[in-house]
């Protein structure tokens, strides 16, 4: 049994973001290098053994949204694009990934979304100040769970 999950992130974000954030946020859908300071995603702890064989944290960046090409367990295919709306009426990014995810990738990937919302175009918001930022579908279920952030948590299914 498999607890792999289709995370589907669709959102257009305001015209605020610095280069530090859009470095960052094509770092973690996987169209960009690894910036040298991380703005949105800062802690990834992460328990090694040293040369004398005892456990120490360290912090290892890894990117949240990077998987690319045929999907393992969800089917069709999995990517991340970001793009500007320079061209259109409310200027900013439109952002879409669709991932596969386990529930301990949850609470890194949650911090990334509740970032988003922060950041999302009116759109995006609901009438109890949640924002919309996608869908996760439990790979046997037809049905997928709507996510919302309000007030800095992600509404993961339990």
């Amino acid at each position: 049994m498999s607890d792999v999950y289709e995370l589907v992130v669709t959102v257009d974000l305001r015209d605020e973001l610095s280069e530090q954030e859009l470095a960052d946020l094509r770092w973690h859908l996987g169209i960009g290098p690894q910036p040298e300071h991380l703005a949105i995603v800062t802690e990834f702890p992460s328990v090694v053994i040293d040369e004398s064989g005892h456990p120490v944290v360290k912090n290892e960046p890894y990117p949240l949204l990077v998987q690319n090409g045929a999907a393992a367990r969800v089917g069709g295919v999995l990517c991340s694009a970001l793009a500007n709306r320079a061209d259109l009426p409310q200027k900013g990014w439109s952002l879409t990934s669709r991932q596969e995810i386990h529930p301990d990738d949850f609470e890194k990937v949650g911090e990334l979304l509740c970032w988003l919302a922060a950041r999302v175009q009116d759109t995006h918001l609901l009438v109890n100040d949640a924002v919309w930022i996608g869908h996760l579908r439990f790979h046997e279920s037809l049905m997928p769970h709507v996510l919302e952030v309000e007030n800095g948590q992600v509404s993961w299914p339990t």
